[in-house]
């Protein structure tokens, strides 16, 4: 078996870092057995802050992804990484200048301006803040003001998927579905929010939860963990989803970032974006 290969990742923004994780994640996720080693530098706004990244990075060479809008820092980031054969990539610039070409007008070089505080920025508090106030059942009488809610047994990732929708501005609530808690009665009734149900293979969930125990220390037996009692949780959720004709996403085998996608692909279908 071939052994893991850990590289270190330098990864230097002018802001939060967000853009970089998650482009870094993706595309190291294309490499079987690599562990990137993260070494994260955010709000580099000064030569000082930047003087302090370049010695870290001297200290534990590998690749170095950036996002600074400063001319100068990225002219002495360059200087300095090509002077020691460290491998840079300026994460958004293949982006700006596709777009620049098309617009026909140059790029700003306001730094973090994905982040002003405008109408999409409150949008996306407010959405945050929703997703927060009625996760895993809370709140339910005020459901009707989401845009999507999100239903579920156990384990089927309903609150981070939340927490991701509210971040692209949509206001997202979940409710667990316990054996033997009847959903309330209003979820039924919803007219506004589209409501999705998450169902997820028993083997699948299975894992997922005896994992869950193991990562509490947890070895008692119980229905949580056994198979008919999971395999008949399971199927009822599917007859409440069917019962009501609600969209069904298959988690089994997808990412946060997967199903958060094809529920937006479905709140844009019936919005008739597309």
């Amino acid at each position: 078996m071939r052994l893991s290969i850990y590289f270190n990742v330098h990864l230097v923004s002018d802001s939060t870092g967000e853009t970089l994780n998650a482009v870094m994640r993706a595309a190291a996720a294309q490499f079987d057995r690599t562990i990137p080693l993260e070494h994260n530098y955010y709000l580099v706004r000064s030569e000082r802050q930047l003087d302090r990244v370049m010695a870290e990075i001297e200290a534990a060479p590998g690749v170095v992804w950036y996002t600074i809008s400063d001319e100068a820092l990225r002219r002495k980031l360059e200087q300095f990484c090509r002077q020691r054969g460290i491998q840079t990539l300026p994460v958004l610039d293949p982006s700006i200048h596709m777009l620049s070409r098309h617009l026909g007008i140059p790029a700003s070089e306001k730094i973090a301006s994905q982040h002003a505080l405008n109408e999409e920025y409150f949008k996306r508090i407010s959405a945050i803040d929703f997703a927060l106030n009625h996760d895993d059942g809370q709140n339910v009488s005020g459901l009707g003001d989401a845009d999507v809610v999100l239903l579920g047994v156990s384990r089927t990732s309903k609150t981070p998927t939340c927490v991701y929708l509210a971040n692209r501005g949509v206001k997202a609530g979940n409710i667990p579905l316990v054996p033997g808690i009847p959903l309330p009665p209003s979820v039924e009734q919803l007219k506004h929010p589209m409501v999705v149900g998450l169902k997820i293979g028993v083997e699948r969930l299975l894992q997922i939860r005896s994992q869950r125990l193991v990562s509490l220390n947890e070895n008692s037996k119980t229905d949580y963990v056994d198979e008919e009692a999971v395999r008949a949780e399971v199927t009822e959720a599917s007859r409440l989803f069917q019962r009501n004709k609600w969209p069904v996403i298959d988690v089994s085998r997808r990412s946060v970032e997967e199903t958060a996608a094809a529920i937006l692909n479905k709140l844009n279908e019936r919005r008739g974006f597309v």
